[in-house]
């Protein structure tokens, strides 16, 4: 099992928040997995969400069956996606699922970084026929001029909050990657490793980013009343210093590589 499964399941809080705010992603990386795969493929979808990829891989002729860990955002995910053509387990992708059944493709979109790495590589290796394709999928926010200096800005409420930014700083756009290209080039069982990057801004009022904010995992294990403070903070900052709009600057990435004969 990876990881710490408290945050990973945060987002099962917020099911209707995560649906309204947080973005799909752009047609033309669809069109480019799409190229890929067999005409009417069948998908395993790792960590659905409330179907932000799901409705494009469905209106683009595949059978899906998703597994989401979160049992309140899969049944938000059926709310939204009423087809026969989505199957939806509740269950954790490093255990299931344990039928024996193959895919032409294994996707996941802003998830496969909750999956420990040796199942990453594993798992679709298991799951995959030969030639069938794994894709992964994050969107990145990067170091560019679009947000205006928003997030420069902002950062001195994070950290007076105890949630100043961790990790390497945000990427220039031509510089995101995903840290599953190294283990799929090394892997043999895998080829064709293939790196794509879309431009995706996307922009919100301060009220839409309150609750982007919520929808994330960091936000969701503060304290109720210690997470409403820096929620209430933010808001008022977009709305006096930012005109009530916020570009987050932001680049699709996608990783796909095809499972070895």
């Amino acid at each position: 099992m990876s990881g710490d499964r408290q945050p990973r399941q945060s987002f099962n809080n917020v099911p209707d928040i995560y649906d309204r705010v947080r973005p799909g992603y752009p047609a033309p990386m669809f069109v480019d997995l799409f190229s890929a795969l067999p005409s009417h493929p069948s998908v395993l979808e790792v960590g659905p969400g409330t179907g932000q990829a799901t409705r494009d891989l469905l209106k683009r002729g595949a059978t899906v069956h998703a597994i989401e860990i979160g049992p309140a955002t899969a049944r938000k995910l059926r709310e939204v996606l009423p087809t026969n053509e989505l199957a939806i387990t509740v269950g954790d992708f490093e255990e299931g699922p344990t039928e024996h059944h193959t895919y032409d493709c294994v996707f996941s979109a802003s998830a496969y970084h909750w999956i420990s790495p040796a199942k990453q590589l594993d798992r679709p290796a298991e799951l995959l026929i030969p030639q069938g394709v794994l894709a992964v999928v994050d969107l990145i926010q990067v170091d560019s001029p679009n947000d205006r200096g928003f997030f420069a800005a902002a950062q001195p409420i994070f950290e007076r909050h105890g949630q100043g930014h961790v990790g390497p700083p945000a990427p220039k756009r031509e510089a995101t990657d995903l840290p599953i290209r190294i283990a799929l080039e090394s892997d043999r069982r895998f080829e064709r490793v293939i790196l794509r990057r879309y431009d995706w801004d996307q922009t919100y009022t301060a009220a839409q980013y309150r609750d982007l904010m919520l929808s994330d995992s960091r936000r969701q294990m503060m304290d109720a009343q210690a997470r409403e403070r820096l929620l209430d903070d933010m808001e008022s900052f977009i709305k006096g210093e930012f005109a009530d709009c916020v570009v987050r600057p932001l680049v699709a990435t996608m990783i796909t590589a095809a499972r070895a004969a």
